[in-house]
């Protein structure tokens, strides 16, 4: 039997910690991964504070998301990329991330977008 694999994108827009969005789109991710699927991750609007190093998640009583980052390695997940204008807004520096990066401006988005089979946004 052939196999046909789909390709998928995860959207993450969502600051690390108030809602469970972003652990949710990091929990399917490395879902998807056991499964062996085509998959990359999107890090748009707040979603790119997730990649700022050194959470103090603890100081408001969350699970720190930053163990959950470091396990995309370990699952083969290397397709990161990041929009270029969302860190631009946040004041933060592409060098201030330890994950192996893409940027991305709004038309390489669109195109990104445009390349897969299934698209989920968190």
């Amino acid at each position: 039997m052939r196999e046909n694999k789909k390709s998928f994108l995860i959207i993450n827009r969502k600051a690390p910690y108030g809602s469970s969005a972003a652990r949710d789109a990091l929990d399917v991710a490395l879902t998807f991964s056991v499964f062996e699927q085509p998959l990359s991750l999107l890090f748009m609007d707040d979603a790119v504070l997730q990649l700022l190093p050194n959470h103090q998640a603890n100081t408001i009583g969350q699970k720190n998301l930053s163990a959950n980052l470091a396990m995309l390695e370990m699952y083969d997940i290397d397709q990161l990329y990041v929009c270029r204008q969302a860190l631009s807004e946040r004041g933060i520096r592409p060098d201030q991330i330890s994950l192996n990066i893409t940027l991305l401006d709004t038309h390489a988005i669109a195109a990104l977008i445009k390349q897969q089979d299934q698209v989920l946004s968190f």
